[in-house]
């Protein structure tokens, strides 16, 4: 094995302990920083197969807003943090649920890639091209989704705000 495919391995049992982590934490913010962990090794894993831009994008714009986002929103909003407030009677079910999709997914993946050695295509991980292409033909969807999470970020905090004196 190579260097690369032992920080592969090293990555992903990472990754893959962290998503555990994710969904058996008790405390919300406790998940939400294994939910870091997780999205950066989905970030290095790019970074290790050579799509630099799609790895730096991953680490910059999950890691560094959405989390963040979403533990501002916590915190701005006053949501109950600790596992009573939000545990439910269905784990049984919920467990047998998430078996199935992992089958149903394991599945579909392994007959849509099959287990042969391939080299990458030549600009898979350039970033002119994928620059070039998300500045020329991608401009509006690109807006719309700063737009999407700006007005998420200001619907927390119109949330998070007492009503002070009556209504306006």
């Amino acid at each position: 094995m190579t260097a690369q495919e032992y920080a592969f391995v090293v990555t992903a049992l990472i990754g893959s302990l962290s998503a555990v982590g994710v969904v058996t934490a008790r405390n919300v913010v406790h998940a939400a920083l294994y939910l870091v962990v997780a999205l950066a090794s989905v970030g290095i894993t790019f970074l290790l197969l050579g799509a630099e831009f799609v790895g730096w994008v991953q680490i910059l714009i999950y890691v560094g807003a959405i989390v963040i986002l979403f533990l501002f929103g916590l915190m701005l909003t006053k949501a109950p943090i600790g596992r009573d407030s939000l545990d439910g009677q269905n784990r049984a079910v919920g467990a047998v649920v998430a078996l199935l999709v992992f089958a149903g997914l394991a599945s579909m993946v392994t007959a849509a890639f099959p287990w042969r050695s391939a080299a990458p295509p030549e600009a898979a991980g350039q970033s002119a091209v994928i620059g070039k292409a998300l500045f020329e033909g991608y401009v509006l969807p690109f807006e719309a989704v700063s737009f999407l999470l700006l007005a998420a970020l200001v619907g927390a905090i119109v949330l998070s705000r007492k009503d002070e004196g009556g209504s306006a």
